[in-house]
């Protein structure tokens, strides 16, 4: 039987997904319009939040929002209800729509904006275009009486942690004894209070990343029996995954430009783009970022990349692209709608582990605001 699940919950799931630590400085996200200490039974995914984007969440009885491009970016000075954006607010605020933005760090994460703009162009063997942060690698050392050594080891690996590479529950258990004394007041779940005690303990170690460790502290700590749990976290000298913005990777046949820019098209379902560069040039190597990717141009032609896929490009980034030999294809700002379906089933399947009887939607409404003839 589905449980019912409060904003709270329901965030700290997506967060999970794309934790707010990945989000560039100075970034605006997080919960933004509303209060999540409600009951959410349907949650919609937006690029924008629009009049009209609100419209549609009221008539579609949503609870939440979950949004990539954040509806205050700037601080508000007034909040004037006779213009569109007061009465955005006004209207959210009136029918109790929370709205909670992700920006940079559903950029970054994975399984995020740019990887999903890179599964839409069926590029294989992808990286990070431009490396932001890297999720430090950590190992656990836990002590636990034998009895539920395999109980916790098991609530560590749920959580994440023992991940190396393809393969997962990865850890190492050594017995040993453990002395402990129960001092007044404690509850022990071994032993007697002011009584030395030895008890047949497992010694269990497992690696984990950075970004999980709070996750998988808890879930231990939620599966060990003792009052007070013995353990100990390192920092691993091997390094973590990075993260970032932005992709890069190969087509699985090569395109002249030409090819490639009404593929690109066809994609992203738009009418048109403008492309800098010689119709016939080859293009293999791949490298996309979504929203505006100006300063990041270089990066791209420093990976390597034939074409360099982003929005919003510059009449001086594109001379510059030219002259070091880029091809650039500028599919706009909007191809980030992708996020819409790609974050309503991601976290549809995350909800639905957990029991939680909640629905996603992606939003319909183009929010596009320029029009081509």
């Amino acid at each position: 039987m589905k449980k019912e699940a409060n904003g709270y919950q329901i965030i700290e799931l997506f967060e999970q997904f794309s934790p707010k630590n990945l989000a560039m400085e100075g970034d605006p996200g997080g919960l933004q319009i509303g209060r999540l200490n409600q009951k959410v039974k349907k949650v919609m995914t937006a690029l924008d939040v629009l009049e009209e984007v609100v419209d549609e969440a009221v008539r579609e009885g949503v609870n939440l929002i979950i949004a990539h491009h954040p509806i205050i970016y700037r601080p508000l000075k007034t909040i004037q209800t006779d213009l569109s954006s007061g009465r955005i607010i006004a209207k959210l605020i009136q029918h109790d729509i929370a709205v909670y933005v992700a920006h940079t760090n559903l950029d970054i994460t994975d399984g995020g904006v740019n990887d999903l703009l890179a599964e839409q162009l069926k590029l294989s063997n992808t990286k990070v275009l431009v490396p932001t942060t890297e999720d430090r690698l950590k190992k656990v050392v836990v002590f636990a009486p034998e009895s539920h050594a395999e109980q916790v080891r098991k609530a560590m690996a749920e959580a994440g942690a023992g991940q190396a590479g393809d393969y997962s529950h990865c850890s190492f258990t050594s017995t040993g004894t453990g002395r402990f004394m129960p001092a007044e007041g404690s509850d022990p779940f071994i032993g007697s209070v002011n009584e030395l005690e030895e008890v047949k303990e497992t010694r269990i170690e497992t690696i984990l990343f950075e970004s999980i460790e709070k996750k998988v502290i808890q879930a231990m700590l939620k599966a060990h029996p003792y009052e007070e749990v013995a353990y100990d976290v390192f920092e691993e000298s091997r390094k973590g995954p990075e993260r970032g913005l932005g992709r890069v990777g190969t087509l699985n046949k090569k395109m002249t430009l030409n090819e490639f820019t009404d593929f690109v098209k066809i994609q992203f379902d738009i009418p048109a783009l403008r492309y800098v560069g010689d119709p016939a040039t080859s293009i293999q190597k791949v490298a996309v970022l979504g929203g505006t990717g100006n300063k990041y141009m270089k990066a791209a032609k420093f990976s390597g990349a034939d074409v360099y896929v982003t929005g919003d490009v510059d009449y001086h980034i594109a001379h510059d692209a030219a002259a070091l030999g880029l091809c650039i294809v500028d599919p706009g700002h909007n191809i980030e709608k992708v996020m819409k379906n790609g974050t309503a089933e991601e976290m549809k399947r995350r909800c639905e582990e957990k029991g939680f009887d909640v629905e996603f939607i992606a939003s319909s409404i183009h929010t596009d605001p320029f029009s081509f003839k």
